[in-house]
């Protein structure tokens, strides 16, 4: 019998708290941006003024196309983020389980992306009249860059959200992501809409992406959870 993601979670909560170690082991939530700087983050190959912090919010020019990445690698982990696309038709996402190794072509690294699509990407992408799915726009979920996911609600290779939960520019979205052991699954405003399970790559660094559009971030916040039985070859390269 499949168990809710919510109790799997809580679960490994109480196991840790139960397992005799120290209370300050038991998994808790801590900032990944400190609303002051970009301590914490590393510029891989964006330009100097791409990313910048301007009232406690976290800015994305979205020039050039390429990522900012954390500074350590996650595996099992509880991530919540907060993003507002401000321009029609804007592109972003977060990479997870990422080598933060851009591909020169694309200038994008490999991963799980988390899609982060303005409500009006749709209407400006338009081919032949014909309006790609609604859900393209909200919380997509795929492997790129090799990494090969199965997705709960496939549209092609990709997994798509079941409910349209996203909000338009000028309006924060909120996501929270469940990463364990190869499965992600993905709240959207509050609702777990969508979900990837076997990722061949179940450890690697988290990427901010600039993709053309500016895009804002606040409350990035990660609750590490115990590591899982994760073979090397599953494991991104560590970069210095």
């Amino acid at each position: 019998m499949r168990r809710p993601l919510a109790v799997l979670t809580l679960g490994f909560c109480l196991a840790a708290a139960g397992s005799g170690q120290t209370p300050t082991s038991v998994p808790e939530f801590r900032s990944l941006f400190n609303g002051k700087d970009l301590t914490g983050w590393v510029n891989v190959n964006t330009d100097e003024d791409t990313w910048y912090v301007r009232d406690g919010v976290l800015i994305c020019r979205g020039k050039p196309i390429g990522v900012m990445r954390s500074e350590k690698q996650y595996e099992n982990f509880i991530l919540h983020i907060e993003w507002m696309h401000v321009e029609p038709g804007g592109n972003s996402g977060v990479f997870v389980w990422s080598s933060a190794r851009p591909d020169p072509k694309t200038r994008l690294p490999d991963g799980v992306e988390v899609q982060m699509l303005e409500l009006d990407w749709p209407k400006l992408h338009m081919k032949d009249g014909v309006m790609p799915p609604l859900a393209y726009v909200h919380g997509e979920l795929f492997g790129v860059g090799g990494v090969k996911t199965v997705p709960d609600n496939p549209r092609g290779q990709r997994s798509m959200s079941i409910e349209n939960r996203c909000l338009g520019r000028g309006q924060w979205n909120t996501y929270d992501v469940v990463a364990v052991d190869g499965v992600i699954k993905l709240a959207v405003n509050g609702k777990f809409v969508n979900g990837i399970s076997r990722s061949t790559q179940k450890k690697g660094y988290l990427c901010l992406e600039s993709e053309g559009a500016e895009i804002h971030f606040r409350n990035i916040r990660i609750m590490e959870l115990p590591p899982g039985v994760t073979r090397p070859e599953e494991v991104a390269p560590e970069l210095p």
